[in-house]
């Protein structure tokens, strides 16, 4: 059972899903793959409170550019 029975912010039903997760830190992104419930009608993702610790960690070693433990996927380029 998911710990919210209706979505908090449409009142729609929600379940659990396996979501990705963009973060940016600095100038770095990465990319996860979490457990969240999602929102059936507006989309919304509520995470666990440990899972949004492990979001905060993330952030914290891309801003310090301590990424040694990430697997690299590519390059990101802006286009002007």
């Amino acid at each position: 059972m998911t710990p919210f029975e209706k979505c908090p912010v449409c009142g729609g039903e929600v379940i659990e899903k396996q979501v990705q997760k963009l973060l940016r830190g600095g100038q770095h992104t990465a990319s996860i793959t979490v457990s969240a419930e999602v929102c059936l009608h507006c989309g919304e993702r509520l995470y666990s409170l440990d899972v949004v610790k492990k979001f905060e960690e993330i952030r914290t070693k891309l801003e310090l550019q301590e990424t040694d433990q990430f697997q690299p996927i590519g390059q990101t380029f802006e286009v002007r």
